[in-house]
């Protein structure tokens, strides 16, 4: 697969209202289920586009990306006060052990997909944690998002999360993405 990873220099891209489309708040917020004191990571944060929307519903969320352009964009537009910021690739996410009550990816899997980043949110998501993947799906036309050759399917995902202990809760195919929601 490609692991491409999003141009920084476009990241008013991402702050675009149409990317509901492909996963909407409250789809979001009902697969993602948050409780006032959960501590969550939204891993391939990005502008924060996504993360802005579970932070009111949480204790804490971290903002994982590998860029620091896109942490820099996301506190110039302001960032809700429990957010914090990690610069890391998701294969090795600086938290401790069991840290998280869950972790969610928007579009973004296709861009840190392996066994190392799978063993690692498996290492800090807490039993019975939940882990929420929505991306975009090889079998989807490739208008939008990454070339279609840089994506997985929902089979894909689903053999990763089973393959590093998280059991599968719901495995959804749409037109152009998928969404995959496992607990730990």
């Amino acid at each position: 697969m490609g692991f491409h990873t999003f141009d920084a220099e476009r990241a008013e891209a991402l702050e675009r209202p149409d990317r509901y489309r492909f996963c909407s708040r409250e789809e979001l917020l009902a697969a993602l289920d948050p409780s006032p004191g959960d501590v969550v990571a939204d891993v391939g944060s990005g502008t924060g586009f996504f993360t802005d929307e579970i932070a009111p519903f949480v204790e804490k969320v971290y903002a994982i990306d590998v860029q620091p352009e896109m942490h820099d964009h996301y506190q110039e537009k302001g960032a809700p006060d429990n957010v914090e910021f990690v610069t890391a690739e998701a294969s090795s996410i600086p938290l401790d052990d069991d840290e998280l009550d869950a972790a969610f990816s928007t579009m973004t899997f296709h861009e840190f997909a392996s066994d190392e980043a799978l063993e690692e949110l498996a290492r800090v998501i807490r039993p019975g944690g939940r882990v929420i993947t929505l991306d975009w799906s090889k079998t989807g036309a490739g208008e939008d998002g990454p070339p279609v050759s840089e994506r997985f399917g929902l089979a894909d995902a689903v053999e990763y999360f089973e393959s590093s202990g998280f059991r599968t809760v719901d495995a959804t195919s749409r037109i152009e993405t998928f969404l995959h929601s496992g607990k730990k």
